[in-house]
């Protein structure tokens, strides 16, 4: 369910503008907020069914968009990415201290370093 709620909270962050502020409200109760059906029926004056209707709504449209667009995935993919570039260039710039000792190949790597960090 942890797994589930975090790729939702992803998919809202990517889509969530896609959906009707109705839906976005009730999102954001729900996986933000923690807020319970009952809870999020009180505060939005509806019906916990409501509630668990725009849920399920909000839900497949996030999902769908995600199958279209892949969005989430990519981001995932590309972190991954990033994160193994950060560890190649640590283990060559600790490489070119122990042997080589090169200023420009340390200066070139740390600016690749830079560059993974700041993306």
């Amino acid at each position: 369910m942890k797994d589930d709620a975090l790729q939702m909270c992803l998919l809202f962050d990517f889509y969530g503008s896609i959906l009707t502020e109705r839906q976005q409200e009730v999102f954001d109760l729900y996986y933000n907020e923690d807020l319970s059906l009952a809870e999020i029926a009180e505060h939005a004056e509806i019906t916990r069914q409501g509630v668990r209707d725009a849920l399920a709504r909000a839900r497949t449209i996030l999902l769908n968009m995600e199958e279209k667009l892949g969005l989430v995935r990519r981001f995932r993919e590309n972190s991954k990415t990033l994160e193994r570039i950060r560890t190649l260039v640590e283990e060559m710039l600790y490489i070119n201290s122990r042997r080589f000792h090169s200023p420009d190949f340390d200066k070139r790597l740390n600016e690749i370093l830079e560059l993974a960090v700041e993306s």
